[in-house]
């Protein structure tokens, strides 16, 4: 930790000196007393230097907050640049939804101007903040750590080229006050800083007066403590590393292996998991159930856990984290036999489009396929699996049901109720995931037709 005699721009200059690479940079400039004083430090930097401002619209004065920036930008010679967002309606919460459509569009705004280090005026009390926030809501060592001096955050910024820095984490508030005093610098007040129903802000103006009161100088101790859970963290993040390596399996997590490991490991490989696979890391309390049913299931059962972001399946010994498939309108999982189906004649496309199934069927030109004039007098018939479906791949290999050639072939049982099979009356003719009955199939023309399904 700096000393607190260290001047701003000293912390400034050492912080900037680390970060990697050396090309322009980016300021994310609301305007506001942290960001002015960034944005000044920044510009005497013999670099190139971009200032990106973000209007949320939430304010009746973000317009002329907007015009305060450009304007200050224009004085200073820093080329300026700002993006109008609108929050999404997801039931996050105005500060959550606010923070996800900023990042993204500053990441935007890099992207735009080639930009690959972004940085942001975060600093000392805001890390005493962030920890405050992560103890409340019961966070582990990974939320405790509290911020970064510079990280990537493809989820946040939309791209992992990008480097987010925070070259004033190790400053206090403070010190931002008597920089931005010193040299005059005007800045913008946004009311809803004032506002307590929001968690930062009830934290900023209730409790930590309250510690800095009973504990002076707790800031520089919590960031002490976070470089403590950032230790502990990077060894628990090797050690999943390690154990993701030894109980990975095609893709998947094998569930023995899985159930050699001691509970407190176990739940680290799976938080590591999630993170590797760019998953929101589940709560305590979920990753407790979805391991319960994981550990407890028959081995025949087909578990599904619902994930916000994926589908937490286990086939075959193995756990999986499956892509969540949106309803599809030819799909009935539970009875085959009800399953819709849709006529349809091929008149030499290219490529028909089943969006009630979830994708393309392509007809491509081959040497070994159907006869193109065969194939246009059929009428043909596409659906899910409704059972008793049969087909023979080759001459030399015995006619099986659907459900065999996908477990030879190890597809899940998940994928396979949306695959679908093209058919003419009494006989299978193409079978997604597994190929073409050879019954159909000729040789020695160049123009036979294969079909491919290609989903969506």
């Amino acid at each position: 930790m700096k000393s607190r005699h260290t001047s701003l721009s000293d912390l400034f200059s050492t912080a900037v000196a680390a970060l990697p690479g050396n090309g322009p940079l980016a300021i994310a400039y609301s305007g506001g007393l942290d960001s002015t004083a960034l944005l000044h430090l920044a510009q005497a930097l013999q670099r190139p230097l971009y200032a990106f401002h973000i209007h949320h619209g939430l304010s009746a004065n973000a317009d002329a907050w907007e015009a305060h920036c450009a304007a200050e930008c224009a004085r200073l010679g820093v080329t300026f640049a700002a993006r109008r967002v609108t929050l999404a309606a997801d039931g996050t919460g105005t500060e959550a939804s606010a923070r996800m459509a900023r990042y993204a569009a500053l990441g935007e705004l890099c992207r735009a101007h080639g930009v690959t280090t972004l940085l942001t005026a975060h600093h000392l009390d805001d890390q005493a903040e962030t920890i405050l926030l992560q103890l409340a809501r019961g966070a582990g060592p990974a939320g405790l750590s509290g911020m970064d001096a510079f990280n990537t955050a493809p989820g946040l910024l939309g791209s992992a080229d990008i480097v987010l820095a925070r070259p004033l984490l190790q400053a206090s508030r403070q010190q931002l006050e008597e920089y931005v005093r010193q040299h005059g610098l005007g800045h913008i007040d946004d009311e809803s800083n004032d506002d307590t129903r929001y968690a930062r802000n009830a934290l900023r103006h209730t409790v930590m007066p309250a510690l800095a009161a009973a504990f002076p100088g707790y800031q520089q101790r919590f960031a002490r403590s976070a470089a403590h859970a950032q230790s502990a963290q990077r060894l628990l993040t090797q050690l999943a590393a390690q154990d993701l390596q030894a109980c990975e399996r095609d893709g998947g997590i094998d569930v023995e292996a899985l159930r050699t490991l001691e509970e407190d490991r176990r739940n680290n490989l799976l938080r590591h998991w999630f993170g590797v696979c760019s998953i929101r890391i589940p709560s305590a309390s979920w990753l407790a159930e979805m391991t319960a049913q994981l550990l407890e299931a028959r081995e025949d059962a087909n578990l599904l856990v619902t994930h916000p972001d994926r589908e937490v399946r286990r086939y075959r010994g193995r756990l999986y984290l499956a892509p969540k498939q949106r309803a599809l309108a030819g799909t009935r999982e539970d009875i085959f036999e009800e399953a819709p189906f849709q006529h349809f004649r091929w008149q030499g496309e290219a490529s028909i489009a089943f969006p009630d199934y979830g994708g393309t069927l392509h007809f491509d030109r081959a040497e070994e396929g159907c006869a193109p004039e065969w194939l246009q007098a059929q009428l043909l018939t596409i659906s899910f699996r409704r059972g008793g479906e049969r087909l023979k791949l080759a001459p030399n290999r015995p006619t099986r049901g659907l459900k065999q050639h996908y477990q030879a072939l190890d597809i899940p049982a998940w994928d396979r109720t949306r695959l679908p099979v093209v058919a003419i009356p009494g006989q299978t003719v193409f079978a997604a995931g597994i190929g073409m009955d050879c019954r159909n199939v000729v040789q020695g023309r160049n123009d036979l037709i294969v079909l491919r399904w290609m989903a969506e």
